[in-house]
């Protein structure tokens, strides 16, 4: 049988806990599978509270002991906790417990990591490792003590004091407990130091297994950088001693910024030019800059309750953005961005799994880590300081820290701070919180031409008119405030009117530009300045001036990108001919030396193969997932023909000459070249592809050869070599797993899948293991939607396996099969019968059982 049933817990219902903490100390007695926990807390009545009964989270816990101001008690014990008599007045509660980190395989609480301890908290992971009030407006500093034989002992804020096995830690600072932290076990550090800007120092150490000490030098100078820039930008300085960073194998996400000791994922802190591509070293340096961040949007100030999530996550995403536009390319990160969005929370927004950015309602948290909470999240911000401007922004945050420091904030606090500071009222505003689904924005033109005795010219009028479907929950949707920045050109291409930010507040609103000599042609939704579809008819040769002439980069990128979209729906639907003109206009962009080498490479990405399926949807057209694969092949085959003489040029001024480094400008070049390569291999079958991988001495170059020799069927031996040289490198290994079912034709992919499953190297235990397959095989799109349903059954096996060790990662894998309705009826049935499959689990966890009977509806 499964679960209990999961209570359903609603925002409307929240009462604050009667107790406030005055203190909290905690001794670990650390033991594989019998670790001791003792925990003293000194709790006091909340003044003027209602009385309510004493109830402590605790789940997977011995209770050895409790007392009360010395004396013993005997508490009522259920799975979820406990409960007491307390006296009317402050008390210290003690209790001791036992707990097994080492057979806790769902890596909540405290658990072990192949022989080091440690912990993850957020969102309800501190009840598995004492009895707490484990919610996120309950805060209180922390003294740690911890006895063990390990020879590094970590937990959160300064060390104390330490001795022969043991040591001690206090956090002066106030904190819920899922920022609770603590490791243990035989670690080496990567030293550094900051100097804040009121001139205090600052030790950073960088804890890894022995022998990955020199994967740590680049997160440890992103980690200064983010310093120094959120004391330059946002005037947040750091606030203790020590900031420790620890590089976790195992472990649910990709890090945690718990108080003065982050615990990361080992993915997204260790980096060398030869284990790592591109990608690895920019995404480490944003989370390292994200993790930092939330020592004021997440620690300093949290969220009161877990509906806010949003608030910490959805500001700390759009400062991490801001962060990494100012070291890299604005305009790259942006396009960057907006894809994601796309691929991943925009069909959130479509299906069963779509809810507001602040839900209304959960049963399970740990499903509302979603993309929609954190990406669509921190677009709602960038939305709010296009409204009110860069100086509004600042006034408004340096408001939101000096009234909120120390607390546990709701999006009510955050809106208000904005309005005191601008004089704004954001009542509808605020309906980007409470109202699932993306807005859909169409738009009609009309031109009235100046007469020959009018001295004013010609007036151009756009209307706009808003619709948001229904999702699950809310059938009626109503008007959203839309920041739609608007520039017009002239039919030279020379800009008339330079961008102006159109505030859209009604369903339908027209908005009129005077004085024009001539029609212009319209930029709309500039910087994709609102997370909305844009529905406008526009010919191509419309989006070919826009793609030649348009000043917005991201507008630019958008329509190369619509008249990709158009010529494979062509294809796929009409069966037509690759479009030869589209192949020249881009062609004209790619080739232009004056442009980013970064930016010229995502204008060779096509849209995704979900994003085309989509599109096919909505045009009522039963996507095809194989012919969407199909003709995405031709096209790419047609444009690498087309383009054969130019290829050797565009590979000539993507070449790096000097000595490796992650910076923008190399990664760029790299991008570029791994873009020209896949073209120069499918005409020549992998040729030049070999002589990259023999010779590379870097992994961006090394994987983005063993990427085109895959997709060339000439692979075998590559692969070979490539496995027995980094068989040892866990992260590189998750590479060579995770690219062979990625890059697999679709025919294949699943059988490649069920393969790798049965290598000695895969993991259920490790979810950078699991990901890098089943993970794969869910993003390779054809491959995953076979029309025998291999994919699907392979799939619903390992999260079947899967939700008895990690129910967490399993939950968050279940989404692969959130699309499932715009399939044809045989694919249909064959999911829907996995997942009433995986439905009839026995002991089915809450976090599976939740999200998949949100997919079934």
């Amino acid at each position: 049988m499964k679960d209990a049933a999961p209570k359903t817990i609603y925002l409307k219902d929240y009462t604050a806990f009667g107790w406030t903490i005055e203190e909290v100390r905690l001794t670990f007695r650390l033991a594989p599978r019998a670790t001791r926990v003792i925990s003293q807390i000194r709790f006091a009545p909340t003044s003027g509270a209602p009385r309510q009964d004493f109830f402590l989270h605790g789940e997977d816990l011995r209770l050895i002991a409790a007392r009360i101001d010395g004396q013993p008690v005997t508490p009522t014990v259920t799975p979820e906790g406990l409960t007491c008599d307390v006296p009317d007045g402050p008390f210290t509660w003690e209790a001791e417990v036992e707990i097994s980190p080492e057979t806790n395989t769902a890596l909540e609480g405290l658990y072990m990591s192949n022989g080091m301890y440690c912990t993850q908290c957020e969102a309800e992971g501190f009840r598995k490792i004492t009895y707490y009030p484990d919610r996120p407006d309950v805060m209180a500093t922390f003294t740690v003590r911890i006895e063990g034989d390990e020879a590094v002992k970590l937990s959160n804020g300064n060390p104390t004091g330490c001795g022969e096995g043991w040591a001690e830690w206090h956090d002066p600072w106030p904190k819920p407990a899922y920022l609770f932290a603590l490791v243990a076990g035989g670690l080496v550090n990567h030293p550094g130091s900051f100097t804040t800007m009121s001139g205090r120092d600052v030790a950073l150490n960088i804890w890894v297994r022995p022998g990955d000490e020199h994967k740590c030098a680049f997160a440890m100078e992103a980690l200064k950088k983010s310093m120094t820039w959120d004391e330059e930008v946002y005037g947040r300085e750091y606030d203790i001693d020590v900031f420790n960073i620890v590089a976790v194998d195992d472990f649910n996400m990709g890090a945690m910024e718990n108080k003065g000791l982050n615990i990361f994922n080992s993915a997204a802190v260790l980096a060398s030019p030869e284990t790592s591509t591109d990608m690895n070293f920019e995404r480490i340096e944003a989370i390292i800059a994200h993790e930092y961040f939330h020592n004021w949007t997440g620690n300093r100030i949290t969220c009161r309750d877990w509906f806010q999530l949003c608030l910490k996550e959805g500001l700390t995403v759009f400062r991490d953005a801001q962060f990494t536009s100012d070291m890299r390319s604005a305009e790259v990160k942006r396009i960057s961005d907006v894809i994601d969005l796309r691929a991943r929370q925009f069909p959130e927004d479509q299906g069963p799994l779509a809810h507001p950015v602040r839900p209304e309602s959960f049963q399970e948290i740990n499903n509302f880590y979603t993309a929609t909470v954190y990406e669509k999240g921190a677009e709602v911000i960038g939305m709010l300081k296009r409204l009110v401007g860069d100086e509004g922004y600042a006034r408004a945050l340096a408001l939101y820290f000096d009234r909120h420091d120390g607390d546990a904030a709701t999006i009510e606090d955050w809106l208000k701070v904005f309005e005191d500071a601008t004089g704004r009222d954001l009542t509808q505003f605020k309906r980007w919180y409470s109202q699932a689904g993306t807005p859909r924005l169409s738009v009609e033109e009309h031109w009235q031409p100046g007469t020959s005795e009018a001295a004013q010219g010609g007036s151009y009028t756009l209307t706009f008119r808003q619709h948001t479907p229904p999702s699950p929950g809310q059938d009626v949707k109503e008007p959203q405030v839309l920041p739609i920045a608007v520039g017009l050109l002239n039919p030279n291409g020379d800009e008339i009117v330079p961008t102006r930010m159109l505030e859209m507040t009604e369903t339908e609103q027209s908005f009129t530009f005077d004085g024009l000599a001539s029609k212009p042609v319209p930029s709309i939704l500039r910087g994709f300045s609102a997370p909305v579809v844009l529905e406008r008819q526009s010919s191509r040769e419309e989006r070919a001036f826009l793609l030649a002439h348009d000043t917005d980069a991201f507008n630019r990128w958008e329509a190369g990108r619509d008249l990709a979209r158009d010529a494979l729906i062509a294809m796929i639907r009409d069966g037509a001919e690759v479009d030869g003109a589209w192949l020249d206009g881009l062609y004209r962009v790619v080739a232009d030396s004056t442009l980013d080498p970064a930016y010229r490479a995502l204008m060779l990405n096509t849209p995704s193969d979900s994003e085309l399926a989509q599109v096919l949807f909505e045009q009522g057209v039963v996507p095809d997932p194989q012919a969407i694969w199909d003709a995405k092949d031709r096209a790419a085959t047609a444009r690498a023909t087309r383009w054969k003489d130019a290829l050797p040029g565009l590979m000539a001024e993507a070449r790096v000459d000097a000595p490796f480094s992650p910076d923008a400008d190399q990664a760029g070049k790299r991008a570029l070249g791994a873009a020209v390569l896949a073209m120069q291999s499918r005409l020549d079958g992998g040729a030049a592809a070999q002589a990259q991988f023999d010779s590379a001495d870097n992994m961006t170059l090394q994987l983005s050869a063993l990427t085109c020799l895959i997709r060339a069927g000439a692979a075998e031996t590559a692969l070979t070599r490539f496995h027995d040289q980094w068989q040892g490198d866990r992260l590189v290994m998750d590479k060579w797993f995770g690219l062979q079912v990625a890059v697999a034709p679709p025919k294949d992919a699943a059988d490649v899948a069920a393969t790798l499953t049965a290598h000695p190297l895969f993991t259920l235990k490790n979810p950078n293991r699991f990901r890098a397959v089943l993970g794969a095989l869910a993003g390779n799109h054809a491959g995953f939607h076979r029309a025998d349903g291999a994919g699907y059954r392979l799939l619903a096996d390992w999260l079947i396996t899967l939700d008895d060790l990690n129910p967490q990662t399993t939950a968050r894998m279940c989404s692969a099969f959130q699309t499932w309705k715009r399939y044809d009826a045989a694919r249909q049935a064959l999911i829907r019968a996995e997942l009433e499959r995986i439905m009839a689990k026995p002991k089915l966890s809450r976090d599976t059982g939740e999200m998949v009977g949100r997919i079934l509806g």
